[in-house]
C-alpha cells in the first residue's frame, strides 16, 4: 500500500512541479526558506538517490549496446547545447539569460527521464544506462561546453565549474552504486522511497529559485518561457528522429528522445546559484517545469502505441 502511495506520489511529479511554479510566484515566502545551502544538500541527496539505483551492471551495459549509448548521449551533448546558444541567439536573450539557457542545456539527463522512459514504453534499461554515463561526462563536458558556449556572454570559471560538478555529482553517485552493489538489502528498502524524496527536493529548488527572482520573471515571463518551451521541445523531437536516421530501434528512439529532452535543471540550477549572477538560474527553475510536463505528454501518448519487438 505505501508502495503504491510513493510511486503515485512521484509519478504526478509534472503536477507537483505546475503548483510550485504557481504557489511560488504567487506567494513567495512559501519558499524563502530554502536556501543557496540547502540546494547543494539537496542535490547532492538527489545523486545519491540516483546511485542508490545502479549496480556495475548497469554500466557494463555500456559495453552490450555501445552503438545506442553512444549515440544517445552524444546527441544528448550536441543538440541540446546547440539548441542553447541557438535560441538564446534567436530571441536576443540577455546575457544572463542566454549563459542560462546554455548551462542547464549542457546538463545531463535527470532521474525523472528513468520514469518517463518506463512510462512511455521506452527501454528503461537503456535509460537508466545513458543517464548513468552522462552524469558522469557531464563533470567534464558541463563545464567546459558551458565556458566555450556562453563564456562570451557572462565570465565562465570552468575550473570553478568542475569542481562543484564534482562534488555533487560523481562523489553521492558513486556512492550510492557502492551502497547498492555491496549494500543490497540495505539500499533496496532506503531507495524505495528516494524517487520520491527527489521529488521534492526538486521542487524546493525550483520553489526557490522562482520565489527570489519572481519580479523578474513575471517581468520576462514571455521570452523566458518561450525560449525554454523551444528548447525542451526541440529536444524531444530531433532526439527521436536522429535516433532514427541512426537506425536505432523504436524503444531506444524513444529513450534517445526522453534522456536528449529532459536536463538535470537541479544540477543547472545549483550550479547557476554558486558561480552566476542571479538571473542565470531562472531557465533551469522554468525548465524543470517544462520539460516534465512535456515527457509526461509524450509518455501517455506513446504508452498507447505499442513497441514492435524484433
Amino acid at each position: 500500500m505505501l508502495k503504491r502511495v510513493i510511486g503515485t506520489a512521484t509519478n504526478l511529479f509534472p503536477l507537483w512541479s505546475v503548483l510550485t511554479a504557481v504557489l511560488a510566484l504567487c506567494w513567495p515566502a512559501s519558499f524563502m526558506w530554502f536556501g543557496k545551502e540547502a540546494i547543494t544538500w539537496g542535490l547532492g541527496i538527489i545523486m545519491l538517490g540516483m546511485g542508490l539505483t545502479l549496480t556495475w551492471a548497469d554500466f557494463g551495459r555500456i559495453f552490450q549496446r555501445p552503438g545506442s549509448v553512444f549515440a544517445g548521449v552524444s546527441l544528448q551533448f550536441l543538440v541540446m547545447p546547440s539548441l542553447g546558444w541557438g535560441i538564446g541567439q534567436l530571441l536576443g536573450l540577455s546575457p544572463e539569460m542566454a549563459a542560462g539557457l546554455v548551462l542547464v542545456s549542457c546538463c545531463p539527463g535527470g532521474t525523472a527521464s528513468n520514469v518517463v522512459a518506463y512510462l512511455a514504453r521506452a527501454n528503461v534499461a537503456l535509460s537508466v544506462t545513458m543517464t548513468a554515463f552522462a552524469t558522469l561526462l557531464a563533470v567534464v563536458a558541463t563545464p567546459y561546453l558551458t565556458a566555450f558556449l556562453a563564456g562570451k556572454m557572462v565570465p565562465v570559471d570552468a575550473w570553478a565549474l568542475l569542481k562543484s560538478t564534482f562534488t555533487v555529482v560523481i562523489l553521492p553517485v558513486v556512492s550510492g552504486a557502492f551502497i547498492n552493489q555491496f549494500f543490497r538489502k540495505q539500499a533496496e528498502k532506503v531507495s524505495s522511497v528516494f524517487p520520491l524524496v527527489s521529488v521534492v527536493f526538486i521542487i524546493l529548488i525550483v520553489g526557490f529559485i522562482l520565489a527570489v527572482k519572481r519580479d523578474s520573471i513575471l517581468e520576462n515571463w514571455r521570452v523566458i518561457l518561450t525560449s525554454v518551451v523551444l528548447l525542451h521541445a526541440g529536444g524531444f523531437i530531433l532526439g527521436y528522429f536522429l535516433a532514427r536516421i541512426l537506425g536505432l530501434p523504436e524503444d531506444a528512439r524513444r529513450t534517445v528522445s526522453i534522456e536528449v529532452g529532459m536536463q538535470n535543471s537541479g544540477l543547472g540550477a545549483k550550479l547557476a546559484s554558486t558561480h552566476f549572477a542571479p538571473m542565470v538560474a531562472v531557465p533551469s527553475a522554468v525548465s524543470a517545469v517544462v520539460h516534465c510536463i512535456f515527457g509526461s505528454i509524450l509518455a501517455a501518448y506513446w504508452r498507447s502505441k505499442a513497441v514492435e519487438k524484433k
